[in-house]
């Protein structure tokens, strides 16, 4: 494994060429003791093991300034790669070349001793990541603001909830002012408010030019976040390209390969038929449940004026609205709304968003809003439908709250057409 620069073309940041990762996987723990101590004999080689390939045959550049998403499922060898490329593990076979600082949030305070505190893990980890003992100083007090434990700080690390691991490792991390920044499903441990603040700085190194490795398992953030996508399967590359055309070629491989989900579910506090009585409760508690973030108050569905449990609308006839309430932090950027329609096993087929339409949404001084998305003549044929509603930050990346499977809406029609829409043609007589 190599991390020099002269393996690099100009403008490389990240080089892979012929890499294979394998595991032996012993069925008894003294088979491993057999392995090191009997590993010929006179006809060959004697194995007590068999072999696990995390990777194999791995071959990618990753320019300069890049950001690219990795995207797979558990077990593909997604994190295997970024470990390789961070240097924590060694390969069984091939090169590894990486030409600048990396700041890897692999699993992120694996590194903390937990009889330190969190000041303390602070100089030990900034140290390991290079920083000299006088920029440790000069950013230590912007790591601690950052990662929000102040109060915390000076206290064994073994005291903190995972989420307070979460924002002081990302803390130190990001404070070395990286090159090259690897990103392994980490964030999701936070809280909303946490998250979202991570993912603007992460916006603000990709602005300035830094090459950015980011794996997750959602697929809208990666398509947001992400110009170039890597999609691995059973550790080979199946796809890289463009990250619209690697998602959707992901999407329809989950699609085909996982088992029909026909549940729907509601979200907390009955977030679809909350009553009138529900407008009453205390504004003060409610607005401070969202302090740094923002969470669906209500959200109904109206067809032809009407609101209704049964959900059942008529193909390019009936008027769909979808009533959305929120409350939010009024110190933060107004929220913006997402509402998708998808079939009973999970596939999305359509979806709008204020953000894509340019929509100013609008909100009171107290941080709350309403919504409505009107849908009229539903464009869609026959069949069941699902409705999810999404509240996001202002550019539409950070999901600050959820509510998936809404409801069933139920398209009947008139015709035999198949499929899930009908589409705008005309017919003519052909007289060539």
């Amino acid at each position: 494994m190599s991390f020099n620069n002269s393996a690099f073309n100009d403008g490389d940041a990240i080089k892979v060429q012929q890499l294979s990762k394998c595991y032996p996987l012993y069925h008894h723990p003294k088979d491993r003791l057999k392995q090191f101590l009997w590993p010929h004999r006179w006809l060959g080689i004697r194995q007590y093991y068999r072999e696990l390939w995390a990777l194999r045959d791995i071959n990618l550049s990753i320019r300069k300034g890049e950001v690219v998403g990795i995207v797979g499922q558990n077990g593909s060898g997604k994190s295997t790669l970024l470990q390789l490329i961070c240097g924590t593990l060694t390969p069984t076979h091939g090169q590894v070349s990486v030409d600048g600082r990396i700041a890897a949030l692999l699993e992120l305070g694996a590194g903390f001793n937990p009889e330190f505190t969190g000041r303390e893990n602070i100089h030990m980890n900034a140290t390991i990541l290079g920083l000299t003992p006088s920029e440790i100083e000069q950013k230590i007090e912007r790591i601690i603001d950052f990662s929000g434990v102040r109060d915390f700080i000076d206290q064994p690390v073994k005291t903190y909830s995972s989420g307070m691991y979460v924002r002081l490792a990302f803390s130190v991390a990001i404070s070395v002012d990286p090159d090259i920044l690897i990103i392994d499903e980490a964030l999701s441990v936070g809280d909303g408010a946490f998250a979202r603040k991570s993912f603007m700085r992460i916006m603000e190194m990709r602005d300035a030019g830094k090459t950015i490795l980011f794996c997750s398992h959602s697929l809208f953030q990666v398509e947001s976040l992400c110009a170039r996508a890597i999609w691995i399967n059973r550790g080979e590359i199946m796809m890289d390209g463009d990250s619209a055309q690697v998602v959707t070629a992901y999407q329809a491989f989950l699609d085909k390969n996982s088992p029909t989900s026909t549940t729907a579910y509601k979200s907390d506090d009955d977030a679809v038929e909350n009553n009138d009585q529900s407008e009453n409760n205390s504004r003060t508690t409610a607005l401070a449940a969202v302090s740094n973030s923002a969470h669906f108050k209500k959200v109904k569905l109206y067809i032809d004026g009407k609101h209704t449990e049964q959900a059942v609308a008529y193909s390019e006839q009936s008027q769909i609205m979808v009533h959305v309430h929120f409350l939010s932090d009024q110190n933060l950027p107004c929220p913006t709304v997402g509402v998708t329609l998808s079939t009973q096993d999970g596939r999305i087929i359509s979806s709008a968003a204020t953000w894509e339409d340019n929509f100013h949404v609008n909100r009171d001084a107290d941080g709350c809003g309403k919504i409505c998305l009107r849908i009229d003549q539903v464009p869609l044929l026959k069949g069941d439908y699902f409705v999810s509603a999404y509240l996001l930050c202002e550019r539409g990346l950070h999901i600050y709250d959820s509510i998936e499977n809404i409801i069933t809406l139920n398209i009947k029609q008139t015709g035999r057409l198949q499929g899930f829409f009908p589409i705008p043609h005309t017919w003519l007589n052909d007289n060539q």
